[in-house]
């Protein structure tokens, strides 16, 4: 980052930020990318390039866009999100369609679907190809576009075994985040038609996401995308090991079987204490983990939690939940 070669992004003179945009659209086949701050701005760039002020965005329930972006499709776009429930957070034609919305005198109609690949808040979980490749079928065959927030779309394609460019194929814009798995200190990437982009590139500017010497952000973004992939099934395989052991504890419930990347959520009502109040004594220990309901917790692992750093939250876990201390094989 200290010897990243910088311009000003603005008017698009940074080197650093060039080469990483034309290396995330060399990834993912697509014609241009956008580097913006966060996640969030990426999926908010993407609604408002995308839809009409006075429309709806259908999306999961528990969809990142809709749960924990501050209502900004409201602010920012005009828009109304049209949320659904499907089971691990997982939508498919069949419950999209009967939702969508043609013109009306009465009712916003339809004017973007979002996906959200891998699933934060249901617990990691990855859409199969096959079901995200029948969507966007179905969509596009209605006139409408369909954005993927890929926040963690490689931890979907190392939990897959497919590229990503394959697991985002069809779908009009993408972003994805150096900062979540993929372990860099800030920044996400937008990818799309060039056309899209451009567009993107203005909204961002409106939104305050324009960047001067930003190529200090984009040299560890860079690192992130090329060298974090191929270790990602080690944090996978560290929330699995961290699922298998909270599934011994009473009070807690949780399916093993279900983790198949680095989130998992779990069920904390019969201990006894809420999952917020949980989450303060563990964080009194150094133990981080979020309360996302009254009922569950979330754990997220990442680059920087290693196996032994598990048995420690395990080990800890219990001593707050006055469970009996077991020896946790790392």
């Amino acid at each position: 980052m200290a010897e990243a070669e910088v311009g000003d992004d603005v008017y698009r003179e940074d080197p650093t930020v060039n080469r990483l945009q034309e290396r995330a659209a060399e990834i993912f086949k697509r014609e241009d990318a956008l580097f913006v701050p966060s996640g969030s701005m990426g999926n908010q760039v993407a609604i408002k390039v995308h839809t009409q002020m006075g429309e709806e965005v259908i999306c999961e329930e528990r969809a990142h866009i809709y749960s924990v972006e501050m209502a900004s499709m409201a602010a920012i776009s005009g828009c109304l999100a049209r949320p659904i429930f499907a089971t691990d957070g997982l939508l498919n034609w069949d419950l999209i369609l009967p939702r969508i919305r043609g013109k009306s005198a009465t009712r916003a109609r339809t004017g973007l679907i979002s996906l959200e690949n891998t699933s934060n808040l249901a617990g990691g979980s990855v859409y199969p190809r096959e079901i995200t490749e029948a969507i966007v079928s179905g969509a596009h065959g209605v006139g409408l576009p369909v954005h993927l927030d890929g926040a963690r779309i490689f931890n979907a394609s190392v939990a897959l075994g497919e590229p990503v460019e394959a697991l985002a194929h069809g779908f009009d814009s993408v972003m994805f985040c150096f900062s979540k798995g993929l372990g860099a200190p800030v920044g996400s990437m937008l990818v799309g038609s060039r056309g899209f982009i451009e567009e993107a590139r203005r909204v961002r500017k409106m939104l305050g996401g324009g960047m001067r010497q930003a190529g200090v952000l984009a040299a560890a973004a860079r690192v992130a995308l090329e060298e974090t992939p191929p270790r990602l099934h080690l944090d996978h395989a560290n929330a699995r090991y961290l699922a298998e052991q909270l599934a011994e504890i009473s009070g807690i419930s949780i399916d093993p079987a279900k983790v198949t990347t680095n989130i998992l959520v779990a069920d904390v009502s019969g201990t006894g204490l809420t999952s917020y109040e949980l989450s303060r004594r563990l964080a009194e220990r150094r133990i981080l983990a979020n309360g996302i309901t009254p009922e569950n917790l979330r754990m997220v692992t990442h680059y920087d939690v290693d196996r032994a750093g598990c048995a420690r939250a395990i080990t800890v876990l219990r001593a707050v939940l006055n469970a009996p201390v077991q020896t946790v094989v790392a």
